[in-house]
């Protein structure tokens, strides 16, 4: 499967996908797992998607799993919506994953790797420098998707 390959990689058996962040106190951040996870599903291939949060708010890990089996998925996969691999990736989100796992016997789940180093990161990267500099300089009509409503896209001395 390439990079750029976004179809299940085995339509025998019907899979779900699982987004997963942290969770915030902050409705707003919440509410952008929901239209990532809504994006995906929409430009994937997948029709089963489903967000989670890892803790402070729902749904949880083990309310998405349990949404994704029966909606009919027999794999899950679990993307954790995280930059780098550190103890949540490593533990925590597994950890999560295999007791939710385990109201559904025979139901396959893995949790794949993060965002980490991804190649495209690096235009992720220079795209938001570009846009935010162009909004704090007067040179954009409108803010990102994230500052629309922050007025984070200020320069500051």
């Amino acid at each position: 499967m390439t990079d750029n390959d976004q179809t299940d990689i085995s339509p025998e058996i019907p899979t779900g996908v699982i987004i997963v962040d942290h969770g915030s106190r902050r409705q707003e951040s919440n509410e952008m797992l929901l239209k990532a996870a809504a994006a995906f599903q929409a430009t994937s291939g997948y029709t089963i998607v489903e967000p989670a949060h890892m803790e402070i708010a729902s749904p949880t890990i083990a309310d998405a799993f349990e949404a994704c089996v029966s909606k009919g998925a027999k794999r899950v996969v679990v993307f954790p919506y995280f930059l780098s691999p550190g103890k949540h990736w490593k533990h925590d989100i597994p950890a999560l994953v295999a007791e939710a796992a385990s109201q559904h016997p025979g139901t396959q789940w893995l949790v794949t790797a993060p965002f980490g180093l991804h190649p495209q990161m690096q235009q992720i990267i220079a795209d938001r420098i570009s846009c935010c500099l162009a909004a704090a300089t007067g040179g954009a009509v409108t803010a990102c998707d994230v500052c629309e409503d922050a007025q984070a896209c200020q320069l500051h001395s």
